[in-house]
């Protein structure tokens, strides 16, 4: 794929300068994909959190925590972090919080005593049982500028980013 950039135009442009010993290196954040993407999450989280995170008393870290758990699966803080890409401590806060406000408990591994399992109580439960629709409604909302080819599309897509990532080193 030739980027918009690395156009004959563009590197012409670069050098019709020629006072200038080195090409400005530039990089416009617009076209370049790992800014969008981030940039696109970040507004996303802003928005569905601007509708329910204070009314559920949840920040990001608590409700991708809360989403994990929602699948019945009981998981270590680790697999949390691993699988939202969370560092520890990010994490270990939610873990926290969320203990203390009895939405999810620890319990102790059946393969490994030393392992601490977690899970949601009945009221994490309940929390997400109303928590859960508004984010759908939330996400059909946002879909609602795309057709149901798109949408595929872009799901294909980003699983090939995905793995194209998983390739790349230092992107654990």
């Amino acid at each position: 794929m030739q980027r918009t950039d690395d156009t004959p135009e563009a590197r012409d442009a670069l050098d019709g300068d020629a006072s200038q010993d080195t090409p400005r290196c530039e990089l416009d954040l617009d076209q370049f994909l790992p800014y969008r993407l981030n940039r696109l999450a970040e507004r996303t989280s802003e928005a569905m959190f601007a509708r329910y995170g204070e009314r559920f008393a949840i920040n990001v870290a608590e409700w991708r925590l809360l989403a994990w758990l929602s699948r019945g699966v009981p998981m270590t803080a680790r697999e949390i972090s691993l699988r939202t890409h969370m560092d520890k401590v990010r994490v270990s806060r939610a873990v926290k919080s969320l203990e203390n406000r009895e939405l999810i408990l620890r319990r102790p591994s059946e393969q490994d005593q030393r392992a601490q399992l977690l899970v949601l109580t009945a009221e994490g439960e309940a929390m997400l049982a109303e928590l859960i629709p508004e984010a759908r409604r939330f996400e059909d909302e946002l879909l609602g500028a795309v057709n149901a080819r798109q949408y595929r599309d872009l799901l294909l897509t980003m699983q090939t980013l995905e793995r194209q990532l998983d390739q790349l080193p230092g992107s654990d």
